[in-house]
């Protein structure tokens, strides 16, 4: 099924919307959470609230992208839900995405201070629509899917090493690209 009709089932309030869903991003959702989370039964949780979040949202949103959609409010619980848990213990998942972003991404004070986080946003996707395909694929499935270095080598053909490397590259020319807006990192 499309997006535009599974969309038209929440605006009727037809629930073959959340299982028509389900169907069709069910395993990008879960791929998310995991990523994310490492935890089976949390992951299980964050997509069924992404799934309620949708049908408490539409209506009155209409979204373009049903997959943009979903990710971004599943990645939302996702985090929400793997800062809740490691405020009381630590272990991997985004806390590895996120240590890799920090010396590249300015601390949210000086965000704050500097934009809005929204121009941030939009200066971020400027700067992916200025890498060649490749690398803005890359980018997003590390850093907004979550997916690990091992997974993403195999996918390409290579080294686990050259990846590393080439992210990092990546991660520098954001920071290069924020510095010479001014925000400093």
């Amino acid at each position: 099924m499309e997006d535009v009709q599974i969309i038209d089932l929440y605006w009727l309030r037809d629930e073959r919307a959340i299982r028509e869903t389900d169907i069709k991003y069910g395993g990008f959702c879960h791929k998310i959470a995991m990523n994310i989370l490492h935890s089976f039964q949390d992951s299980e949780e964050c997509v069924s609230d992404a799934y309620g979040r949708c049908w408490d949202t539409m209506p009155p949103q209409r979204p373009m992208s049903l997959r943009a959609y979903l990710g971004t409010i599943l990645r939302n619980l996702s985090i929400s839900r793997y800062r809740s848990g490691r405020a009381q213990k630590r272990f991997g998942g985004a806390e590895v995405l996120l240590s890799e972003l920090n010396d590249c991404v300015p601390a949210p004070e000086n965000v704050q201070r500097t934009l809005e986080a929204a121009e941030l946003g939009d200066f971020i996707n400027r700067w992916l629509r200025g890498l060649e395909t490749e690398d803005r694929a890359l980018f997003v499935h590390r850093y907004w899917n979550g997916d690990g270095v091992k997974e993403l080598a195999g996918e390409l053909g290579v080294r686990p090493n050259a990846l590393t490397k080439r992210l990092l590259r990546l991660r520098e020319s954001l920071r290069r690209s924020l510095e010479k807006e001014g925000l400093s990192v």
